[in-house]
């Protein structure tokens, strides 16, 4: 079995524990970070749309018409997407509704996710840290235009975050006017910040540490932050910050400026979607 489709087994497996993020798991001491690993799988996104009742069909033909015309790489996914309901997807989306951004989701998003009636899977090209940014920016036109074609949900499961139908649009317009900054100008700085925000999970809790998932699939380590650094809401902006400076300025400037450290030491497996392969940046107490 491929490593890939290792890792899809292990997310569907996750749904059935609401998602779990495995961030209560014991985490490797942040004095003794590990060499770089040999990474034979790159990260990818798993789109996860959810529809109404036998609407699988259409989604699926939706998809796949964007897929000829502007996410090309992008691939649907036809051995776990189902023309029904999933009984797991209301707790899993309970567990990756995005609580940083104020009015993410709408009890209207609620609705819509408790009486799905079909689930399409899309999965996106393995990337490189260098075509991550544009690969997840044509990730968020995908979800855009799976929206308007009639999806009711949608879920990022490569770090398991969730928005309301508003936000996803939001976030994708956002990022398609930024896309022209960078054709105009070459700054791609904001197009990555938009995509991280949109399918990176934070903060995850851990014992002592907050953390970060999926900013791999912008190309960046994770970021994971002392609690004792302020309350949640500071640390999730110092995290932010720690990311931006790294896509700024370069990783070796942030860590010798922060005074951090990089490790691999991971609690995620390589064939898992979470693996994030640039390591884990360690912010000091």
């Amino acid at each position: 079995m491929s490593l890939i489709r290792r890792g899809f087994l292990w997310f569907i497996g996750a749904l059935a524990l609401g998602g779990s993020s495995r961030a209560d798991e014991p985490k490797p001491a942040p004095s003794q970070p590990n060499p770089a690993p040999v990474i034979s799988v790159r990260p990818r996104h798993v789109l996860c749309f959810l529809g109404r009742a036998h609407d699988l069909a259409r989604l699926s033909e939706a998809a796949r018409n964007a897929i000829g015309t502007v996410a090309k790489g992008f691939s649907v996914d036809t051995d776990y997407s189902q023309d029904e309901a999933d009984d797991r997807m209301e707790r899993s989306f309970a567990v990756c509704w995005d609580r940083v951004q104020p009015k993410a989701w709408t009890a209207s998003d609620e609705r819509a996710v408790a009486e799905h009636g079909s689930v399409l899977y899309v999965m996106g090209p393995p990337m490189t840290a260098e075509t991550a940014v544009e690969t997840s920016a044509t990730a968020l036109l995908l979800v855009q235009q799976l929206i308007q074609a009639g999806a009711v949900a949608v879920k990022g499961e490569s770090a398991g975050i969730a928005h309301g139908l508003a936000r996803w649009q939001e976030l994708a317009a956002q990022a398609q006017a930024a896309r022209q900054a960078v054709r105009e100008a070459g700054d791609s700085l904001a197009l990555g910040r938009i995509c991280r925000l949109a399918f990176a999970k934070r903060p995850l809790e851990a014992k002592g540490y907050l953390e970060s998932v999926g900013f791999h699939l912008v190309g960046l380590p994770e970021v994971y932050a002392p609690k004792s650094l302020g309350s949640e809401r500071a640390v999730v902006a110092l995290m932010d910050e720690v990311a931006d400076e790294i896509a700024r300025r370069g990783l070796e400037a942030t860590l010798r400026e922060r005074k951090a450290s990089r490790s691999f030491a991971s609690t995620y497996d390589e064939d898992e979607f979470k693996f994030n392969p640039y390591g884990i940046v360690r912010l000091q107490p």
